[in-house]
């Protein structure tokens, strides 16, 4: 038996916006919410988000029944990556990237050798069904998707050499951290912030790879989602939950 078909990274290539959530709450019950509601993806972040190791696998197994699981690791160290995708996790937006090198390094995490240096353990992992899945070495590197976090000016200059490696499937481009490096602090929708987004999306989509970015803005989802923006969060467990809630209270305010 084969690795299972990564649906998410065929799906980059439908033509349709794949509307994602993002989720920070590290808790089961509350993935399992989010994945019963109808999103394409839901991001389970290990940067901002308090989920460790465990929490993630426990995500996952309510997730990936329902829906695509996109797992955010809180950096690109290689045992850290190499856990994840044991754990069973296939598609990972690595945040941060600053330059094709560091992009490369990132690849060679992720895939098995030749390809890569991804520790051979998978006797042991839930990835290989526990060792049920033949040919789990064999077949594992086709079935990674790879999501880069460019989000700031140093990964916009190193953009064009990132976007020559095959095996980044998307770039996701992160509007807090590049607004505040660019000198907008909390201002994602800045004027000059849009631009250099939108030069982003330029350059990512000419070399045929898939777009992706976050917004808490109705009217710029609408947009992005009309462009053909290939991955698109529209909001977050925190910030449904606490929305719904303030609104609730609201109604029966004295």
């Amino acid at each position: 038996m084969a690795a299972p078909v990564n649906t998410f990274k065929a799906a980059l290539k439908s033509g349709r916006s794949q509307i994602g959530l993002w989720m920070g709450l590290a808790h089961p019950s509350t993935a399992e919410i989010c994945a019963s509601a109808g999103f394409d993806w839901l991001v389970i972040d290990g940067e901002h988000g308090p989920s460790e190791l465990g929490d993630v696998l426990a995500q996952l197994r309510v997730v990936q029944p329902l829906t695509n699981a996109v797992v955010r690791p809180k950096d690109d160290d290689r045992a850290g990556l190499k856990r994840l995708l044991d754990v069973g996790a296939q598609t990972l937006l690595v945040p941060m990237i600053e330059s094709g090198d560091q992009a490369r390094e990132v690849v060679r995490s992720l895939m098995y050798p030749p390809n890569g240096v991804r520790g051979v353990g998978a006797t042991l992992a839930r990835a290989s069904g526990y060792n049920t899945y033949d040919d789990y070495l064999t077949t594992a590197n086709e079935q990674i998707c790879l999501l880069l976090q460019v989000e700031n000016r140093a990964g916009l200059a190193a953009l064009d050499d990132i976007l020559t490696i095959p095996e980044v499937d998307g770039i996701f481009i992160g509007p807090a951290d590049l607004s505040a490096d660019m000198g907008f602090p909390g201002q994602p929708a800045h004027p000059e912030v849009l631009a250099a987004i939108q030069g982003a999306f330029d350059k990512i989509s000419a070399a045929g790879k898939a777009r992706g970015i976050l917004t808490g803005s109705p009217e710029l989802a609408a947009a992005y989602q009309a462009a053909g923006v290939e991955f698109l969060a529209v909001g977050s467990d925190v910030g449904a939950l606490g929305g719904a809630v303030r609104a609730l209270r609201a109604t029966f305010k004295p």
